[in-house]
């Protein structure tokens, strides 16, 4: 079985394992993984340059997650991190206080940009990230060119601002009414190589409970992708990333609000529409709490269910992976 998972950070990360787990308990390949071929296109909308290296945060916690690295409780960086750089080059007053680089994270940064500078396109420098960690997925950048996502805001003098979305993200909470989110760079992009294969040649396209606005969305908003999933012969079904109304992590209510999309389960997949209509999913999975959507949502034309999915370990979120398969007859 070959399937192609379109993913942001946590929410994409912890499904993308537990789908894997998944995968090697129907398709074992006699050594604890699969012989299901899972790629993963992941969402580079939110990297940056900071202290001279390339930050690529999504690709990074797909890597230490699917690589058994990760800070569980945060969800993202890596466990048993310290400081010390990011702390000393404050004493410097350099940089940003609302941002800082763990120390064996700022390794992943310093080995990305001196690849990266000796020429290696980002889809090839991730392949070499990945030969450390093994993370039993092939992980491909939604793009080798630089694409950044800024949120315009209200300035102080009935003008506008332009903020890199980390910074929207990390330092304000999200809690500075976007006007809207610019991808600069896009327009001059192209799909890395291998995505439009990966979604083409693929049994299921997964969209995981990830930021549907500025992971998802942002991946699809490459040329070429969108139109590759909506014409895929490929099954494509999506997780909802809204429970009960409010997203499961994060603020990507705030991102909806930005875009004029309700914060609702029902909502996002009508954002992203039924195939059968013009759209690109067969399928949408939501929270047993959302049950009473499921049947408009399959007059609209989706193939629709309800079950808990919220993924509290790697077990559950297993089984949350095969309801969302079972959608689509897999």
């Amino acid at each position: 079985m070959k399937v192609t998972v379109l993913a942001g950070g946590v929410g994409g990360a912890r499904f993308t394992r537990g789908l894997r787990h998944l995968l090697a308990q129907r398709l074992p390949d006699g050594a604890g993984g699969t012989t299901a071929e899972i790629t993963v296109v992941v969402n580079t909308g939110d990297d940056m340059w900071l202290h001279g290296v390339r930050v690529c945060p999504d690709l990074d916690t797909v890597m230490y997650t699917l690589g058994g690295a990760v800070h569980e409780d945060q969800g993202w960086g890596r466990r048993d991190e310290s400081r010390r750089v990011s702390d000393d080059l404050a004493a410097y007053d350099v940089g940003w206080d609302w941002f800082t680089l763990g120390d064996l994270d700022l390794a992943t940064h310093l080995a990305r940009t001196q690849l990266l500078r000796a020429g290696l396109p980002l889809s090839e420098v991730t392949a070499r990230l990945c030969e450390r960690w093994h993370p039993g997925a092939r992980l491909l950048p939604m793009s080798d060119q630089e694409v950044e996502t800024h949120v315009v805001v209200a300035g102080d003098h009935g003008d506008e601002r332009l903020l890199h979305f980390e910074e929207w993200w990390v330092r304000h909470r999200a809690a500075l009414p976007a006007l809207r989110f610019e991808q600069v760079g896009l327009a001059g992009a192209t799909p890395a190589p291998g995505v439009l294969d990966a979604i083409a040649g693929a049994d299921v396209v997964v969209l995981p409970p990830s930021n549907p606005v500025v992971s998802v969305g942002t991946i699809l908003a490459i040329p070429g992708v969108r139109a590759a999933v909506a014409s895929t012969s490929a099954a494509v079904v999506g997780v909802s990333p809204i429970v009960g109304g409010a997203p499961v992590r994060g603020m990507a209510d705030a991102c909806l609000l930005a875009i004029g999309v309700e914060t609702s389960a029902a909502a996002v997949a009508r954002r992203y529409g039924p195939r059968s209509a013009g759209g690109l999913l067969d399928a949408w999975l939501v929270d047993e709490v959302d049950a009473d959507v499921v049947d408009g949502l399959v007059a609209d034309g989706f193939r629709a269910g309800a079950a808990s999915t919220l993924m509290t370990d790697v077990p559950t979120t297993a089984r949350i992976a095969a309801d969302a398969l079972a959608l689509v007859g897999l």
